[in-house]
């Protein structure tokens, strides 16, 4: 007795797995949607936009469906249109678009209809944005536990960021969380100029660098807490770089000012706005610490305050932090740094590569001579 034929997917349909199969993809929901997440790599070409969708759906509950309906035809008519003018107009027959809206239903399904009819091979994602976002989360919470974390430890300031660059330079697999996050994950780590991401942009961005590295090979990145500024990390990953082994950088305090000082001059150039940051940390310091430090941020001595945060809030905090949540910590092995400039950063990342290398053959050897 045959087996019966596997249900066959409606011409002009598309799976998630075929994301990147196709010349460009093409968001059509509104510009608030897309912003708050989307595919990467996605364009945004509204069916309605913002002001559109609201009018349609307060038609819709205040007037009738079918008045809601017609109107909203019309605006999306009118927008395919100016997409095709606009957006479009220089396509060749041989382009295959890709189109999401939210559930794969009438604004993807419009685009779909009209570009096919002009000519173009145009799919419609299946389930459509909300199909897409719950891959992510699947696969989020399964893609830590198949990747080797190699995780750089050191108290503020040493430069581990800049380290990581430099490992990505050199051609290492990297996990960058705080450049995904637009945030230095201290309490002074907003970034002028770059606001943090929404979560589930974050998640979209971190799902595409994780299904992207080479499970065979380490993946370095930065020990961090639970949250990055506002966003947070998925509780599969954090375990996972938990109980992954550590790197420790080792450096002293000048060195350490030195670096902070370079890269937090921003912060510099208006002391009372640093200390209005440094104002949220009284209820864990204590009113006379925050009057200190206010004081030698208005005398502009940046020097002594940066060595005064690192001794009485950040290594305190670090110490704790690290010996309570890196199981591996303790006994890491240290990578000593004297200077933390571009070239010190770039023999760290030197070191680093060279310890990993040699741990990695000496794991073959061990395996080898078990197996004798």
């Amino acid at each position: 007795m045959s087996e019966a034929p596997l249900p066959r997917r409606p011409a002009g349909m598309a799976s998630i797995r075929q994301l990147h199969d196709f010349d460009a993809i093409i968001d059509t929901r509104s510009p608030a949607e897309f912003a708050l997440d989307h595919v990467p790599g996605a364009i945004n070409c509204p069916a309605l936009d913002d002001a559109q969708r609201g009018e349609v759906g307060t038609l819709y509950k205040q007037v009738s469906p079918f008045v809601a309906k017609r109107r909203g035809a019309a605006l999306v008519a009118l927008n395919i249109g100016r997409h095709l003018l606009e957006t479009f107009h220089d396509k060749g027959p041989d382009w295959r678009p890709l189109i999401y809206c939210w559930r794969g239903g009438k604004r993807s399904g419009a685009f779909v209809t009209v570009l096919r009819q002009i000519g173009w091979d145009a799919h419609q994602l299946e389930g459509g944005y909300k199909r897409y976002r719950r891959d992510v989360l699947d696969r989020l919470a399964a893609a830590p536990a198949q990747l080797d974390f190699r995780v750089l430890s050191g108290p503020t300031g040493s430069a581990k960021s800049r380290v990581l660059e430099r490992l990505a330079a050199r051609g290492e697999q990297v996990l960058d969380l705080e450049a995904l996050a637009a945030h230095k994950g201290s309490v002074l780590g907003r970034q002028p100029g770059q606001p943090q991401p929404p979560q589930r942009w974050f998640e979209s961005q971190l799902h595409a660098a994780l299904t992207a590295f080479d499970p065979a090979r380490p993946v370095f990145t930065e020990a961090e807490s639970r949250r990055i500024g506002l966003v947070s990390l998925p509780n599969e990953l954090i375990e996972r770089m938990r109980a992954a082994p550590c790197l420790r950088i080792e450096a002293s305090v000048a060195a350490r000012t030195d670096y902070l000082l370079r890269d937090y001059d921003y912060l510099t150039s208006d002391a009372e706005a640093l200390i209005a940051e440094l104002e949220r940390l009284t209820d864990l310091r204590g009113h006379e610490t925050i009057v200190a430090w206010s004081a030698l941020a208005r005398a502009g001595d940046w020097r002594t305050l940066v060595a005064a945060l690192l001794e009485q809030h950040y290594d305190p905090l670090y110490r704790r932090s690290q010996q309570y949540n890196f199981a591996r910590h303790p006994g890491a092995p240290a990578f000593d740094a004297d200077r933390l400039d571009a070239a010190g950063i770039d023999a760290l990342a030197a070191q680093i590569i060279r310890h990993t290398v040699q741990g990695s053959l000496d794991d073959v050897s061990a395996r080898t001579a078990q197996m004798r």
